[in-house]
């Protein structure tokens, strides 16, 4: 019997899918990629809610006591950071601890480990009224802390933000609430960390 894969998703709202199905997250489309391309695969395991940020991330995962090692592991944290105004130092900090312990989750195979930039949720409906291009200006800053530990690792990144910017022109892109993605925009990061995945995978 071929083993299956094992596939592990850190994160907040982005990676649970808030306000959409569960089928539709970024994870589980992930998943429905990689299994229609024949490669044998569980259910994902998520680590995720809505609302966390790096030290509520890294509170789960302590609780969690997680003993296995996985073939895939996704981490993309940071917007709540941002949007609560904490410092970009305690990210920094937060963001390559986390990073560590994912890379160890991936059995120290650092490319097992996909690390995704955090989206812009300035452009959304949900921002009107605040100034959207200072949560462009902070986005953007925490992009660069988490795109320079990531590389600094030798981990692969996804910088998903440009196009999450869309939603500005294309709500279709969103969830109902008029702030988180849609079906449709998690499906665009799902092809490409699938397509990561299987090229690494059917090696």
């Amino acid at each position: 019997m071929t083993k299956e894969l094992t596939y592990l998703a850190l994160g907040d709202s982005y990676t649970i899918g808030e306000q959409v199905p569960a089928t539709e997250s970024f994870p589980m489309q992930v998943a429905d990629r990689l299994k229609a391309a024949g490669l044998p695969l569980a259910a994902p395991v998520v680590i995720a809610k809505t609302g966390w940020t790096t030290g509520e991330l890294q509170e789960a995962i302590d609780k969690a006591a997680i003993t296995d090692t996985y073939d895939m592991v996704t981490l993309l944290i940071g917007v709540n950071n941002q949007y609560r105004g904490y410092n970009i130092a305690d990210y920094s900090r937060d963001f390559g601890a986390l990073l560590e312990q994912a890379i160890g989750f991936a059995g120290q195979h650092t490319g097992r480990v996909l690390v995704l930039s955090i989206p812009d949720w300035g452009v959304t409906p949900y921002a009107s009224g605040r100034d959207r291009s200072v949560i462009a200006q902070e986005i953007d800053a925490y992009n660069r802390v988490n795109q320079a530990l990531t590389q600094k690792a030798g981990v692969n990144y996804i910088d998903i933000t440009p196009g999450t910017r869309e939603a500005a022109g294309d709500e279709s892109l969103l969830a109902g609430d008029g702030l988180h993605p849609s079906g449709k925009e998690y499906a665009r990061w799902a092809e490409k960390v699938a397509g990561y995945y299987e090229r690494l995978l059917q090696k």
